[in-house]
């Protein structure tokens, strides 16, 4: 069994199903199940309507149409006949309708969960019908029914034992699956999601379960890049990552393998390819057990948007493990994630993202114990394998606020130039 993953970019047009099609036709699609994104930058637009739906009534029925229509015009371009897949398109937007009309729930996480995957809903139903309009027989499978968690919205957590079961009885090992990323479902028949960016981790997912030869990342890319070619103007292919590699790569915020993906790879030694869906011939990266990364060159993880906190006591005393755990359960309570942390004696940073909109609150909450500064809009650059020359330049970049250093991985904190 083998798990192929197609990201938005894969889905983004007309010509990009067709190219789908076209790789599965050059890999085969016996035995082999597909994990589908949205398309294009379709939950942007799932946001925007959440963010209608709660704020704006007035433009919601503008937006609903707006993905109504970018939808139905690639059908346009890919069937015949249109008739049977817009009547699926149009009994996803029916059902999302109905969740709004009758929800009463003002929890923004639950509510977002229930409207953003209609996205994978909505790029699944069309590549499962064109593929069976061109002949390629295939299984549309809803993940939400397979893949089970808790309620923890917008970042749920799988539960194994019940979803390696429901995926083992129903997953037709012999054929070709469509399903989507992304998502699952709890025990109250409700969508829940993994997190953005999570179709990866929904691949690992199926693999585990599936106890699946390979997983294999379609990308617009050669393959795992030492660096985002956005941000920097040279890069080198990575042939070949550890998994451990992987891990700490995805840890510091490395966009190309989403950071949940390897565990469950590596715990059946499942190798990961990173490969192009433009360039087929190439082999592109392997994620497997082998040591470090070749070539070992500087890699660079860019997080921008980021907070830069220091905290200190109001009486000058010592940052210790009272402070600092009191400043731990605010963040954890304000759901702010931290990827640097760095204490001397009578203060203690971190660098951290608000994914949830809360820093505010945190903020107001500390101030009345400690003394609080804040750097926002600041970037996080982590260097991993770095050499002198990788560091200054990063610093050519902007202020450097912060600078930490261990054996293989600096990590700067830059407000950057204008």
């Amino acid at each position: 069994m083998r798990i192929f993953k197609f990201g938005g970019a894969s889905v983004k047009d007309v010509d990009a199903v067709k190219n789908v099609t076209r790789v599965l036709q050059h890999e085969g699609t016996e035995n082999t199940l597909v994990v589908i994104s949205a398309m294009g930058k379709m939950t942007n637009k799932f946001e925007e309507i959440i963010d209608a739906y709660i704020h704006k009534k007035d433009s919601l029925r503008d937006e609903i149409n707006f993905a109504i229509t970018f939808h139905k015009n690639i059908t346009k371009g890919l069937f015949s006949n249109t008739d049977t897949v817009n009547n699926k398109i149009d009994a996803l937007f029916a059902n999302l309708s109905g969740f709004m009309a009758r929800n009463t729930s003002d929890d923004f996480s639950y509510v977002y969960d229930q409207i953003i995957g209609y996205g994978e809903l909505l790029s699944t139903t069309i590549v499962s019908s064109y593929l069976q309009e061109i002949g390629v027989n295939n299984s549309w499978l809803d993940v939400r029914e397979l893949i089970k968690t808790d309620d923890f919205y917008r970042d749920a957590k799988v539960d194994w034992k019940l979803t390696k079961v429901n995926i083992n009885e129903k997953v037709n090992t012999n054929t070709l699956n469509i399903t989507q990323g992304f998502l699952g479902g709890n025990s109250k028949h409700e969508t829940t999601s993994l997190g953005r960016e999570g179709s990866d981790y929904t691949a690992g997912i199926f693999a585990y379960c599936l106890d699946a030869t390979s997983v294999t990342i379609w990308k617009d890319v050669e393959g795992v890049l030492n660096a985002d070619p956005r941000v920097f103007s040279e890069t080198e292919l990575l042939q070949k990552i550890s998994y451990t590699e992987a891990i700490e790569m995805a840890f510091y915020g490395a966009s190309v393998i989403h950071p949940k993906t390897i565990q469950p790879l590596e715990q059946k030694q499942i190798p990961l390819f990173v490969r192009s869906f433009d360039d087929l011939d190439k082999t592109g990266t392997r994620v497997s057990n082998e040591f470090g990364v070749y070539p070992e060159v500087p890699c660079y993880i860019v997080k921008k948007n980021q907070i830069l906190v220091s905290v200190s006591a109001k009486d000058f005393s010592f940052m210790v493990e009272d402070n600092i755990s009191e400043v731990f359960r605010k963040l954890h309570e304000y759901k702010l994630k931290v990827n640097l942390i760095q204490n001397s004696a009578i203060s203690f940073s971190v660098c951290i993202e608000d994914k949830y909109k809360n820093f505010q609150k945190f903020y107001d909450d500390l101030k009345t114990t400690f003394i609080i500064k804040s750097y926002e809009n600041s970037t996080l650059y982590t260097i991993r394998h770095f050499d002198n020359n990788a560091i200054e330049s990063i610093k050519q970049k902007g202020k450097s606020i912060i600078r930490q250093i261990n054996t293989e991985t600096a990590q700067l904190v830059i407000q950057e130039n204008c």
